[in-house]
């Protein structure tokens, strides 16, 4: 394990090691845009009980559909990279403002019953962790989540995702490289097949699997209302000859009709230290998620270039 790479002990936010704990979940925001979360209020008896059903889940109604597409992705790219396509197999179940889990008619109602109380206690968690983002950054509390409220509210998600062995790694990717286009991602990973990479200072760095822990990263959307004080980071998954990679990634994002925008007291700090006014745009999030959609595996830099060409004029206040 990477020994450098940031682990936030969320125990310690309790007692004499708070300012400690708090300065390295600052760190890791600032320089990482990734962490990893230990002691963070869920169960492991809860996770090995979604991971056990996830597992479950695509040996039975996955597996034989990924097996056909791995066939002809391989063929298709047996001399050349492939480079429009993941090795991956993935569902996606809706929360907020909406739940979908009914609609999934191939989830049986144990795996659905403990996917939806999962997913309760990461919406709590998302929203503890934003709370902490904002005594950081010097907001006041309840400003993150208050900003990616749209009139129904927040929007999150979880994409259920397994990268089954790939005999030709060196081909394809489990997922090519990008930036989450969201708030902040909490991940559940595999803690024995590895393959999630960041990259930093110019490396590509493996996030380490570790047993229970939760990974969080930074989304598109909190780059943009921190006025880039805190940054998405690239990250990919290279597939791997050996082992199934469960990855449940849970987004929570803006509500699609919430405006975001860098947060006024940010962009003031900046102007007071060296004259900097605001560098992101303001904008509607169904706007960036349709420009997101369609440039997932591009540099972000472009897209906020082009939201800011349809930019929404920023409050001061």
């Amino acid at each position: 394990m990477d020994c450098s790479f940031p682990v936030v002990n969320m125990e310690k936010l309790q007692g004499g090691e708070r300012e400690k704990a708090m300065e390295l979940l600052r760190d890791a925001c600032e320089k990482w845009g990734f962490f990893e979360l230990l002691n963070h209020g869920i169960s492991p008896e809860l996770m090995d009980e979604v991971e056990r059903l996830t597992k479950e889940h695509y040996r039975k109604c996955r597996e034989q559909k990924f097996k056909e597409f791995a066939s002809k992705a391989l063929e298709n790219g047996s001399k050349s990279e492939v480079t429009d396509v993941d090795w991956e197999s993935t569902f996606f179940l809706r929360h907020l403002p909406v739940s979908n889990m009914s609609e999934l008619v191939d989830m049986g109602d144990d795996y659905r019953k403990v996917m939806k109380e999962f997913a309760a206690k990461l919406e709590m968690l998302a929203e503890r962790l934003l709370d902490l983002l904002c005594e950081n950054l010097g907001l006041e509390k309840g400003y993150l989540k208050k900003a990616f409220c749209g009139s129904k509210g927040p929007s999150f998600g979880t994409k259920v995702s397994s990268y089954p062995p790939c005999p030709r790694p060196e081909l394809i990717k489990g997922l090519r490289a990008h930036t989450d286009a969201g708030g902040i991602i909490l991940l559940f990973q595999d803690d024995r097949v590895c393959g999630l990479q960041l990259l930093k200072d110019g490396q590509w760095i493996d996030v380490p699997p570790m047993r229970h822990s939760i990974v969080v990263n930074l989304g598109d959307q909190l780059e943009v209302i921190t006025n880039g004080k805190y940054k998405s980071v690239l990250h990919r998954v290279v597939a791997q000859t050996d082992g199934n990679r469960m990855s449940i990634a849970s987004f929570y994002n803006p509500g699609s009709d919430a405006v975001v925008f860098p947060a006024p007291s940010l962009v003031q700090k900046e102007a007071e230290k060296d004259d900097v006014a605001a560098v992101y745009p303001r904008f509607v999030f169904e706007d960036y998620m349709k420009l997101y959609v369609i440039q997932k595996f591009q540099a972000k830099e472009p897209r906020f270039e082009a939201m800011k060409a349809m930019a929404l004029p920023i409050p001061t206040s």
